[in-house]
C-alpha cells in the first residue's frame, strides 16, 4: 500500500454504527494506528457527540491521542492538542436557521412519504454552523434507522425538493436517516483544506475512508480536492484497510 501520512475518518457508517461507539476492536485498532500515523476525524456531528461517541471510547495513551485531529461539524469546528483547543468559525445567523427549518416542515408530504408517527427527540438539530435533519429525531433506535432509507433514495427525494427552496445552502446525505444543511461551500473538503493547511500535509499524502462518497453523499466533497480516497460498507471494511496500514 502506498505510504501516507495521515489517515481521515468518518465516523457512522466507517469507524462505528450511527451514533454508537466503537467496538473494542475498532478502538484498539485506532490507536495502533496513531502511533504509525497522523489520524482525523471529520463528521457532521458536534463536539458533544464526537465526546461520547469517539473520544470517551478510546484507551490510547496520551502520547498517541496527540496524533489525533477532530473536525465536528465538517470541519466548522477544528480541535487539536492537550486538552483539545477548538476553534469555531460563525454560526448560521438565526434568520437563516429559521428558512431552514422552514424548508422541512412538510417534507414528507412534499415527496410522498408518510411522516412517522413516533420521533425521538429533536428532528432539526442546530449544530451552529450546520442544521440536521433526522427522519425520526436524533435519538431514534438504530434498528429503526437502518431499516428505513438503506439505499439513500427517499434522502435524495428530499433533497430535490429542499434545493428549489433553500438557494445558497448545501444539503448532503449524511448517517442512517440524515440530512445535513449548511451554508453553500462548506462541507468536508471546508474542513479538509483547513486540516492539511494545518497539519503541513500534502493532499498525496492523506487516505481518507468514508461510507458515503457517492454523489449527494456527505464525503463526496472530498473527491474535488484529489484526495486519494476509499469507499466502505460498514466499519468491518475499514478495519481491514487499518489492518492493511498498520502492516
Amino acid at each position: 500500500m502506498k505510504r501516507f501520512e495521515l489517515i481521515v475518518f468518518d465516523i457512522d457508517g466507517t469507524l462505528t454504527r450511527s451514533k454508537l461507539p466503537p467496538d473494542a476492536e475498532m478502538a484498539g485498532l485506532l490507536c495502533q494506528l496513531m502511533s504509525k500515523y497522523t489520524v482525523a476525524i471529520i463528521s457532521g456531528a458536534n463536539y458533544k457527540q464526537f465526546r461520547s461517541q469517539i473520544l470517551d471510547s478510546l484507551p490510547c495513551s496520551s502520547e498517541h491521542m496527540k496524533n489525533l485531529y477532530i473536525l465536528p461539524v465538517d470541519g466548522t469546528v477544528f480541535c487539536y492538542g492537550d486538552g483539545w483547543r477548538c476553534e469555531n468559525d460563525a454560526p448560521l445567523s438565526t434568520k437563516e436557521k429559521e428558512c431552514i427549518k422552514t424548508a422541512f416542515e412538510n417534507i414528507f408530504e412534499e415527496v410522498g412519504l408518510k411522516k412517522p408517527r413516533k420521533t425521538y427527540g429533536e428532528l432539526i438539530e442546530d449544530r451552529g454552523s450546520q442544521l440536521n435533519f433526522s427522519a425520526f429525531g436524533q435519538d431514534a433506535p438504530i434498528e429503526l434507522k437502518e431499516k428505513w432509507d438503506p439505499d439513500n433514495e427517499k434522502r435524495e427525494r428530499m433533497i430535490n425538493v429542499l434545493k428549489r427552496s433553500l438557494p445558497g445552502f448545501s444539503m448532503r446525505i449524511g448517517g442512517t436517516t440524515s440530512i445535513e444543511v449548511t451554508k453553500a461551500g462548506i462541507d468536508k473538503a471546508y474542513g479538509l483544506k483547513k486540516l492539511m493547511e494545518r497539519a503541513g500535509v500534502s493532499k498525496e499524502k492523506i487516505l481518507y475512508v468514508g461510507d458515503k462518497l457517492f454523489k449527494g453523499g456527505n464525503d463526496a466533497p472530498v473527491l474535488t480536492l484529489g484526495i486519494e480516497c476509499r469507499t466502505v460498507k460498514n466499519p468491518e471494511e475499514t478495519k481491514k484497510i487499518i489492518m492493511k496500514l498498520l502492516k
